[in-house]
């Protein structure tokens, strides 16, 4: 009876192992990609990233933010601040929480970003 129980506890302990492992893959991609400049290539290893996260909710924002910096580089402002306010409004005692704010007021700055006309704002 407890030779099924530890084997079955040490299945599980691999898996999620390998979902971290997975997911770690996925998110080191991702930053490789937005170095090289290719955010298509980012967009996708964040949805894998995601997918492999959804048991880690801890995870999200760091995803999220990528994700906004990377519809910036593409011009993308609207739905950069959007992705920002997520972050800020999902989780607002991260430290993305406060990235994501700085990079609304670099928006800002930049012309980018009304928060008097944003839909959905804070």
């Amino acid at each position: 009876m407890k030779l099924p129980l530890i084997l079955l506890a040490a299945s599980l302990a691999v898996a999620g192992c390998s979902t971290r492992a997975n997911l770690d893959k996925h998110l080191n991609s991702a930053y490789r990609a937005y170095d090289d400049g290719n955010c298509e290539k980012v967009m996708l290893e964040l949805s894998l990233a995601e997918r492999a996260s959804r048991s880690r909710v801890y995870m999200q924002p760091e995803i999220s933010m990528l994700r906004g910096q990377c519809l910036e580089r593409q011009s993308l402002f609207v739905d950069a601040t959007q992705t920002y306010l997520f972050i800020i409004n999902r989780f607002p005692l991260s430290e993305y929480s406060y990235r994501a704010k700085a990079r609304l007021e670099t928006l800002r700055q930049l012309g980018h970003f009304d928060p008097e006309k944003t839909v959905g704002a804070r």
